[in-house]
Formats: structure tokens, sequence, C-alpha cells
């Protein structure tokens, strides 16, 4: 029986490269995207059964590229790991339109062509999921997050909908609130490990249909607010 496919959209060295060797562990076939293709090129000498496609999410003719080479090569996508995103942290009388109409298409055209993309044939298959990071700015606005916080916002909003369309269906759609700075292992407990993060998104992947979190938050065990 061929592999699954997970396709990790918004590849990097923190929680990006977490997902993608979890997936690979647990016998998928993992396709990582980034802007940059010689950065995950890179990366598949590193974590195993992995390919590098280029994908920029703000372009609808990269993102239909993406998609369809993915399946050519791998296969249908069973898994989508959406952790591209993009903000800009200047007040509302510094923020530059254009970066703010990015971060929009970043967080949220982004992940509505996609799912248009590949949930018509999750639902042939009777199961996918697509699993988004979220951010805490979506559920409150500070004055330096005023390019930040209304993309993560709809961002948000855009999950949930998408959640409750596509759970009778099959379709596992889950936003993760990282409420907390990132961090590169489990070495700083005021900093998240990636790879407790993406220990999450696979426990909540694998939840039974008759039980499906929507959202969950993710926090670091020592908070220091």
């Amino acid at each position: 029986m061929a592999s699954k496919v997970c396709a990790v959209f918004g590849y990097g060295p923190g929680l990006g490269a977490a997902a993608a060797r979890k997936w690979s562990s647990q016998g998928f076939q993992v396709a990582i995207l980034s802007r940059s293709l010689e950065k995950v090129q890179a990366a598949e000498s590193t974590i195993p059964n992995t390919k590098g496609f280029a994908c920029d999410v703000t372009d609808p003719a990269s993102v239909k590229s993406a998609v369809a080479s993915i399946e050519k090569d791998l296969g249908n996508i069973h898994t989508v790991v959406y952790n591209a995103g993009n903000g800009v942290w200047k007040t509302w009388d510094k923020l530059d339109l254009d970066a703010f109409d990015m971060a929009m298409k970043t967080n949220v055209h982004g992940l509505l062509q996609l799912t248009q993309l590949v949930a018509p044939k999750m639902i042939e298959q009777g199961e996918g999921a697509i699993l988004v990071t979220g951010a805490t700015a979506s559920m409150r606005g500070k004055p330096f997050t005023v390019g930040f916080a209304p993309p993560k916002g709809a961002q948000r909003l855009l999950a949930q909908s998408l959640a409750r369309d596509l759970h009778p269906k099959g379709v596992h759609v889950g936003l993760f609130i990282i409420d907390g700075q990132i961090g590169k292992d489990d070495s700083d407990p005021k900093k998240i490990d990636p790879n407790a993060i993406a220990e999450t998104y696979w426990a909540v992947a694998q939840q039974p249909k008759t039980c499906w979190s929507f959202e969950t938050e993710v926090r670091p065990a020592l908070e220091n607010w």
C-alpha cells in the first residue's frame, strides 16, 4: 500500500522541520514547501522520506502548481500542515497597506485556495486533515499587532468555518493557537519546543471522528506573563 502524503507549507528549521520529522517517522511521504527551492532541497538529506517543492502561498499560480507537482510525484495529499505566516510589527500610523495585504494573502488567501485544491480529494478518500498554525494575536490585538492580529484573526475564523463545513465530510480542520515564543528545542521552559508542538499536531490529527478538536491552545511550560 502506498504511503500517505503530508504537505508542510511554510517549511523552516523550527516548527516546519519538526512537523516534517514527525510525519516522516510515522511512515508518511512528506512534501516540504517554501519560497526557496534551495532551502527545501537541502533539507531533503536531513529528514527521511521528504521532497522539496517551491511555493509562494501569496501567488495562486504557485500554489496550484505546487499541489499538482506533489500529486504527480508523491500522490494525493492526506494531511496539510499550514505553517506559512507573515505579519508586520508596526503601529497603525506606520503600517504600509501593501505589507498588510501581503499578510492577508499569506495567512488567509493561501489557506483558502489550498483548501479548495486539496479538500475535494480528501472528501473522496473519506479522510484527511488540514492543520493550521495560528497565534494568540487572533484572540486579542495590541498596538504593535495591527499588521498581524487582523490577518491571524481572519485565518482563525476561516479555519472555524472550514472545520464546521468539512467535519461531516471526513476532513479534520484544526487550528492551533501558539501562545508563546517557539524555541529551538526543550531547553528553555519559557519557549515552546517545536517538537512538542508537532507531537500535539499529530495527536489532534489522530483523534477519532466522533471527538475532533477544532481549536487547540499551545503554551510553554513556564509562562512569563
